[in-house]
């Protein structure tokens, strides 16, 4: 709807109304009232948080560190804790004003995928301020929020990784060509919380505490991943046997990489930690499992993203209209950026060190890209509010 639409009056004669105070001012011209903006308000948002905090926090792990880059990176990490905190306001006047819709996005086969996307992009706020936030806040307030945002993220991700399964075996109705890269979302958390909370090991005391935190790092790091190694072949038989499907849906191939580069990075993280932490063998077994495991996932990762960007490229040959699926382009891209970053820290290998660089050069053009069209779609326009 826009605020062009000719509607009759009470004699019949038609009318244009009169466009509400923000469209003046060239906002929301789409909608017919502001307000409109938070009927349809559903998870999926959260993958703009996503997006823009991995462009932040992957800046803090690039083993090829140059002038500016450390202050674009705590930038666009502000940019992330900015829009997390303007997105859950929204998001509560939508659970207030609009409870059945809200309600109802959990049960569609397709949004209810995204309730994912709420704790990545909590706990990706909350590693920007682990690994640039001291500079702002502090490093003891940085800490803590890290603290905060990645318990928060981690219940969220926790819940979602056995909700949404169980509510796509009880209550959706799933067709043979239904899957798509959108089924990570719910059980792509957990492994955020690995790779995150390895981070947070490192600031915990020595004793049982810490050995406890890494071993449940650990845990949530193979939740993760065998949900993946469930989910991953049946996406590959729709992509195979039934085609690509809508474009509008052609982006959500590169969630696929968001599981496989996270787990990269959480393995190598948290074989850094190991040491000191676990007795021997068990530490030199961990740091060599981030090598042996992170570098064959690595590859796979490298062939989805020749794959996915083939697919990509023909479908926008023909028409690739803009949605929020675009910012699968980012988070994922993020994932393979941080996991190159660390194999890179492992084995000190220039081809990590210069892949990992150009990577973030091509997350860094997606995330401007998206990010710009967002913006003028909503804030602008208003029309992806709806």
């Amino acid at each position: 709807m826009t605020t062009t639409m000719e509607r009759p009056d009470s004699t019949g004669r038609h009318e244009v109304p009169e466009p509400h105070g923000l469209a003046r001012f060239g906002l929301l011209r789409d909608l017919e009232r502001p307000g409109d903006m938070f009927a349809n308000l559903g998870p999926n948002w959260y993958s703009s948080i996503m997006g823009t905090g991995i462009v932040g926090g992957a800046a803090a792990t690039l083993p090829i560190q140059f002038p500016g880059l450390r202050v674009f990176g705590t930038v666009v990490w502000g940019l992330a804790a900015v829009l997390l905190v303007l997105l859950t306001g929204a998001w509560a006047v939508h659970w207030t004003r609009h409870t059945a819709t809200a309600r109802g996005h959990a049960s569609n086969p397709v949004m209810g995928q995204f309730w994912g996307a709420v704790a990545m992009g909590v706990m990706t706020v909350g590693a920007g301020a682990g690994s640039l936030g001291g500079a702002v806040l502090g490093t003891s307030t940085a800490i803590t929020v890290d603290w905060v945002l990645w318990s928060v993220g981690t219940v969220i991700g926790l819940i979602t990784t056995a909700w949404i399964p169980h509510r796509m075996i009880t209550q959706h109705e799933i067709a043979p060509d239904a899957a798509f890269g959108g089924w990570l979302m719910p059980v792509v958390p957990p492994m955020v919380s690995a790779a995150n909370g390895a981070l947070l090991v490192g600031h915990l005391p020595a004793g049982t505490g810490k050995e406890t935190m890494l071993l449940a790092c650990y845990a949530m790091f193979g939740v993760s991943l065998f949900a993946t190694l469930a989910i991953l072949p049946q996406i590959w038989n729709r992509l195979v046997v039934h085609g690509t499907g809508p474009a509008a849906t052609v982006p959500t191939m590169w969630i696929v990489l968001g599981p496989l580069g996270q787990s990269v990075t959480a393995a190598n993280l948290l074989g850094n930690q190991a040491r000191g932490v676990l007795p021997e063998p068990y530490a030199t077994g961990a740091e060599v499992f981030g090598l042996l495991y992170g570098v064959p996932t690595w590859g796979f990762a490298m062939v989805w993203m020749a794959l996915a960007a083939a697919v990509t490229i023909r479908t926008a040959r023909r028409k690739l209209p803009f949605a929020l699926t675009w910012w699968s382009f980012t988070f994922p891209v993020g994932t393979v950026v941080t996991g190159t970053s660390a194999l890179a820290a492992r084995m000190h290998l220039p081809a990590f060190a210069w892949g990992a660089l150009a990577l973030y050069v091509l997350l860094v053009a997606a995330w401007a890209t998206v990010a710009a069209r967002t913006a003028h779609g909503s804030v602008i326009r208003g029309h992806l509010f709806a």
